[in-house]
């Protein structure tokens, strides 16, 4: 018998072996070129499609083309059907979202997430917003925008703007000796009654006061008030370029959902923003 881990070792959830099994063997079958480019036209088509359509297509005999198609309807991502001499080739909905969904088990993006970042600096303390701070905001927040990776914005939103889109018990400021530094804010995404619970997310740290733990403390008090408060999912864009803010929101347990390419144009430039969210832990 092996020794025990030593307690500073964390022990993290281990993957069922009838999971791990599965996963396998869907990898498995997938490790041919030739069956990721088959898949990969059935998906795109969106109609079912003959043997004989992908063998002109992919320019492979029809017997190549039949055997690699059976090893994709044997694991389940086609399916198969004869229609008189013809046999009919169709993608497996469920597969478009159990594949991706056996990457992210595999890769624990699905696993167990931090609440929140740990060691928090003692210098910084977390505030509401109160009105005589909106001149400090709005500095922070210009100059945010002048690092050219936080903000789609070009100007400062006025005061009434902001006023008005942030939620009103989701507004924070933090000080260090008496100076406001950053502030965080979330404001709905929608007015929709089944999406109240659902917010985005935003947090600038002034230019000569970021690196100190500043955004570790606005996004600690801003992510345990959400949870507190039932906002059940937290979410937020960021240009990926601004590799320490998501670094950060990470640590509060926020996951990447995607990459929006091209979402929007900067300056005149189209830029792609990383999406990411966080669940409420009982909700997620």
């Amino acid at each position: 018998m092996s020794a025990p881990l030593p307690p500073t070792v964390p022990v993290y959830a281990q993957l069922a072996p009838h999971d791990a099994a599965t996963y396998a063997e869907w990898f498995a079958c997938l490790a041919e070129p030739m069956r990721v480019r088959l898949l990969h036209a059935v998906a795109v088509a969106g109609v079912e499609v003959t043997v004989g359509q992908l063998t002109e297509q992919m320019g492979i005999s029809q017997s190549t083309c039949s055997h690699h198609l059976r090893k994709l309807a044997e694991v389940g991502f086609v399916r198969m059907r004869k229609e008189r001499t013809n046999t009919l080739v169709s993608v497996n909905p469920a597969c478009c979202t159990g594949l991706p969904h056996a990457a992210d088990v595999v890769m624990g993006v699905l696993g167990p997430r931090p609440c929140c970042p740990e060691d928090l600096p003692t210098d910084v303390r977390v505030r509401a917003l109160e009105a005589g701070d909106w001149t400090d905001v709005r500095r922070i927040y210009g100059e945010g925008i002048a690092t050219g990776h936080a903000t789609f914005e070009t100007e400062v939103p006025d005061r009434r703007s902001l006023d008005h889109a942030w939620l009103p018990d989701h507004r924070w400021v933090a000080e260090v000796d008496g100076r406001v530094v950053g502030w965080a804010a979330a404001r709905g995404v929608s007015n929709r009654p089944v999406y109240a619970g659902v917010a985005e997310t935003s947090i600038y740290v002034g230019h000569g006061d970021r690196g100190r733990g500043v955004g570790k403390a606005l996004i600690h008090r801003q992510v345990t008030a959400a949870d507190e408060a039932g906002l059940w999912t937290l979410q937020t864009s960021i240009f990926p370029e601004n590799r320490a803010s998501i670094a950060l929101h990470r640590s509060a347990g926020y996951r990447t959902l995607g990459l929006r390419e091209r979402i929007g144009r900067h300056n005149g430039v189209w830029r792609d923003t990383v999406f990411l969210e966080r669940r409420r832990s009982e909700d997620g």
